[in-house]
């Protein structure tokens, strides 16, 4: 038996804390399809050429993420803790707690950022919907400029941390999946009702073809690890989320079957972005590699010349909301669920002061970007990038390094929990052993010494 049992003292959560077997799938994937898929995915595609990295990203999903993803809710189901102490109950070697500890501390810096960037969506829904984003010639970037600058920022970031906090302490099954099964579906109407738009606007075909015909001649070294990364950021792995949400999955649910329901759901979510982003970049005119600033700066641009582009741009914020707030609650929990164990905290009393220190350590960051505390540079960088580079490009690389090695070396029941035997076992142990750590490894070392962004 794994040492998993309710008197553990790496400190297990409680027996009650369950997922339904559609309600996991729906949170998982509601982790998995955040910014990273409906802000990020777009840009980098557009910046990388297209097709032929898209092409390339559903390969580093399949190699990479997916055996990571699977050794994460492995690892949590197995081990009955949370980031932290999962690692230590299925070995009994403290020094695993320490390595799943930066999982904790990955996820709660991330925290303090994310709801910054969400906060946006929530005022941009706002401007979309109540005609704010649709006078002519109205300059984006300055509109948006003017807004991270000002105070605004910081309400929105509170007002996401307030609901985020509900959710994650009414518990697993009255709150994270009753949220998920509410807003997921949401979600998926509201893309499709935008995807119909954008390939009926004039000119649309031509942001198909970018999206759909692969040139391989556009891409290079870069694009391959920019795929790989983004493989490991879109399945919100690294950063203990799908562990903690696997120590809440019931022994009798396929993990493995599971695995490939979130890899579907989070390429299917990517695949629909870019047939509302690209068809509506190229139908206006627009460049498709304005990088981060496509979605609050280009595309409110071209939803002003649509018609009922007011109504159109709402709904698309509305989805971008939707998809922050259905990662943000999975990131969350992860730290909550340490506090839970290491302080025997209630659900309601973490949820409460993780979320307020999270908070409070988010304010810097929210008024870095153009505000206050833009010209505070830490060796030319903003405290927001700050954030952004050492969880991204270090912490969360790490991450994923310590769950390959721990699944591929030191637990040696892995396959059993997971239910793999023979053939499908022993490519997972490649996968893990060999294939993820290296490439993994790669995209660490380049973040830190080649081009650090």
């Amino acid at each position: 038996m794994s040492k998993s049992s309710s008197n553990s003292p790496g400190g297990s959560l409680k027996k009650a804390e369950r997922f339904s077997s559609s309600g996991f799938i729906l949170a998982a994937i509601g982790s998995s399809v955040g910014l990273g898929n409906m802000w990020k995915f777009p840009y980098i595609t557009g910046e990388h050429g297209g097709a032929a990295f898209f092409l390339l990203f559903i390969v580093c999903l399949i190699v990479v993420g997916l055996p990571v993803l699977l050794a994460e809710m492995t690892i949590g189901r197995g081990g009955r803790g949370n980031a932290a102490t999962s690692l230590f109950n299925l070995t009994g070697n403290k020094y695993w707690k320490w390595f799943g500890a930066l999982s904790v501390l990955t996820a709660f810096l991330i925290m303090s950022y994310y709801a910054v960037v969400a906060g946006w969506t929530f005022q941009y829904t706002l401007d979309s919907l109540t005609g704010g984003l649709s006078h002519k010639g109205m300059d984006y970037e300055a509109h948006f400029n003017d807004f991270a600058g000002g105070l605004m920022p910081v309400f929105w970031q509170a007002v996401v941390m307030l609901i985020c906090g509900y959710v994650v302490a009414r518990g697993i099954s009255g709150g994270i999946e009753k949220f998920n099964k509410i807003l997921i579906p949401g979600f998926l109407i509201i893309l499709l009702v935008l995807m119909a738009r954008s390939l009926t606007l004039p000119g649309a075909a031509e942001g198909v073809e970018f999206f759909l015909k692969p040139d391989f001649a556009k891409l290079d070294s870069e694009s391959v690890l920019v795929a790989l990364g983004h493989a490991f950021f879109s399945l919100s792995l690294g950063m203990g989320c799908m562990l903690t949400y696997g120590s809440y999955v019931k022994k009798e649910q396929s993990l493995g079957k599971a695995t490939i329901a979130i890899g579907i759901g989070d390429l299917g979510y990517a695949f629909i972005a870019g047939l509302i982003i690209f068809p509506t970049v190229f139908s206006y005119g627009l460049q498709p590699d304005k990088g981060v600033g496509l979605a609050f700066m280009a595309l409110p641009a071209a939803f002003s010349q649509m018609p009922f582009g007011a109504f159109f741009g709402g709904l698309f914020f509305i989805l971008l909301a939707i998809a922050a707030l259905t990662s943000a609650v999975s990131i969350l929990e992860v730290p909550v669920a340490f506090a839970m164990t290491q302080w025997k905290w209630s659900r309601r009393k973490a949820a409460s002061i993780v979320a307020s220190v999270c908070f409070v350590l988010g304010i810097p960051a929210a008024l870095s970007v153009t505000g206050s505390l833009s010209g505070f540079l830490i060796f030319g960088k903003t405290v927001f990038d700050w954030f952004d580079f050492s969880t991204a490009y270090l912490l969360m690389p790490i991450g994923g390094l310590v769950v390959t090695l721990f699944t591929g070396y030191a637990w040696k029941r892995a396959g059993e929990e997971a239910g793999l035997a023979g053939f499908w076992y022993r490519a997972w142990m490649v996968a893990l052993r060999y294939v993820a750590p290296l490439l993994i490894l790669v995209v660490l070392l380049y973040s830190l010494f080649v081009k650090p962004v």
